[in-house]
């Protein structure tokens, strides 16, 4: 007796598992043809699926359900390690809502990506070719050889770091009269928050009555400058310890870049507020140098902040917009444009000021395709900021300085904030939402996502030079 056959009958009947073989042989093809819109695929629904845990009622302290928009907006900036606020995060959430939280930066920094890969790998004991090309999307790790032992310490090495701020929180936090409970909690939540760069904080008013304490201020700016120095060269730090020359050029230019920003940074915003009143004015010249250290760590991925950034100098929040556009180091948890990609700029400036045919660092030519990215990267994220800049101007009427820090901080994924997303509509929130998302997955991960195929030209017109300058 024949049967007839369906789309959706015949053999697949024969295994109740069939919906996850279609998965499966969806996202084979996807990571195979496009890792990059399988990324933000990825990110998209786990940014949905913790938008709706936020939305429960028993999420909040009241038992009230969250606005939606609220919620969607708590989520991305979780999920995207920023750290932007609408709601407080020790008032207005539960528990339940702020394990939610955590969880959700603890994903989001190490890649939704990542940890599924992790986890594949360790139930097969081996990582496949699909499994290595979502990693590599994610980390931006050059070699497929390269990304079996960096996942290998992904984990152990976050769970590490982020164990020692703890330890090292703990016991402050109980001399300072919490209970053992509850000093763990703001241990483990902190140091998960800073080595994230994340800037959630669990107490009402952050962390500004510890702004003369080092013991809390000095392994939160540890976690997050460990943190934004990004796997690839955490991996390498720890395979050669302090060989310098055995580095890759990768972890040379970022640390060096990292370390220069953080001198000036601290400098610059030192000197700019050293007499404000309104900032550190009053304080004893150790506590400035602190302050003024602290800040320019955070003001490139951390987040956290000591004082209102609506108090600063006009001059120190130009520089605050500079460092937070610059942002961190490339496959980190930190946000910007990454200082690989600064260093990538000024090297091809110093190389055709010099009249260099190549671009040149540590005995080593940078690739013409490398400075296109750059360049590319810069353009599209430039491009991303003055759009939501101009969006948002419409939007709230508010002064073009206000506007202009608060669109860098959701993209860059800083979250240092004047207040303005706490003051805007809906439908601002929302422009921040999409700029927090957009600025997490990278401007060259979203067009490669978007992008419907890849051209390759079987010709070369003849070269003409326009004119520059």
């Amino acid at each position: 007796m024949s049967t007839t056959r369906t789309p959706w009958t015949g053999d697949t009947e024969r295994s109740p598992f069939w919906l996850l073989s279609v998965a499966r042989d969806f996202i084979d093809r996807l990571a195979g043809s496009s890792p990059a819109r399988l990324a933000l695929i990825t990110f998209a629904c786990i940014v949905l699926v913790f938008t709706g845990l936020l939305s429960l009622p028993w999420a909040t302290r009241s038992g009230d359900v969250t606005p939606l928009h609220d919620a969607l907006f708590t989520a991305v900036s979780a999920v995207c390690v920023t750290g932007l606020t609408v709601v407080s995060t020790a008032t207005h959430w539960s528990a339940f809502g702020q394990v939610v939280i955590l969880l959700a930066i603890q994903i989001g920094g190490l890649g939704v990506l990542t940890l599924a890969s992790i986890l594949a790998m360790a139930v097969s004991r081996r990582l496949g070719v699909r499994g290595k090309l979502i990693a590599l999307e994610e980390m931006n790790i050059g070699r497929l050889g390269e990304v079996g032992a960096l996942l290998r310490i992904v984990v152990t090495t976050s769970v590490a770091i982020e164990f020692a701020i703890a330890v090292v929180l703990t016991p402050r936090f109980m001399l300072l009269g919490e209970p053992l409970g509850q000093a763990v909690w703001h241990a483990v939540f902190y140091a998960i928050s800073a080595f994230n760069n994340a800037g959630f904080t669990p107490h009402s008013d952050g962390i500004v009555p510890y702004g003369e304490d080092p013991w809390i201020l000095l392994p939160l700016m540890a976690g997050v400058f460990i943190g934004s120095l990004g796997f690839p060269v955490i991996m390498v730090l720890l395979f050669t310890r302090a060989r310098f020359r055995a580095w890759t050029l990768h972890a040379k230019l970022t640390i060096e870049v990292s370390l220069v920003l953080l001198v000036l940074g601290s400098v610059a915003w030192g000197a700019f507020e050293w007499s404000n009143p309104a900032t550190i004015g009053s304080m004893s010249t150790p506590d400035k140098i602190l302050h003024a250290v602290f800040a320019s760590v955070m003001m490139r991925s951390g987040g956290f902040n000591l004082v209102d950034m609506n108090h600063l100098d006009q001059t120190s929040v130009l520089v605050t917009d500079a460092l937070m556009f610059a942002g961190g180091g490339s496959a980190s948890t930190a946000g910007g444009i990454k200082v690989t990609t600064i260093a990538v700029v000024v090297l091809a400036i110093v190389a055709e000021a010099r009249g260099d045919a190549d671009v040149r660092s540590h005995g080593r030519t940078i690739p013409p395709s490398v400075m296109r990215v750059a360049m590319a990267v810069i353009a599209i994220s430039a491009t991303m900021v003055m759009v939501a800049t101009a969006v948002l101007l419409q939007i709230s009427r508010q002064p073009l300085d206000r506007v202009l820090f608060e669109v860098i901080s959701a993209f860059a994924t800083v979250g240092l904030s004047n207040g303005l997303s706490v003051e805007l509509p809906p439908v601002g929130k929302d422009v921040l939402s999409v700029l927090m998302f957009l600025g997490r997955m990278g401007p060259i991960t979203v067009s490669t996502a978007l992008a419907l195929r890849q051209r390759r030209t079987l010709y070369h017109f003849p070269e003409e030079r326009p004119i520059l300058g």
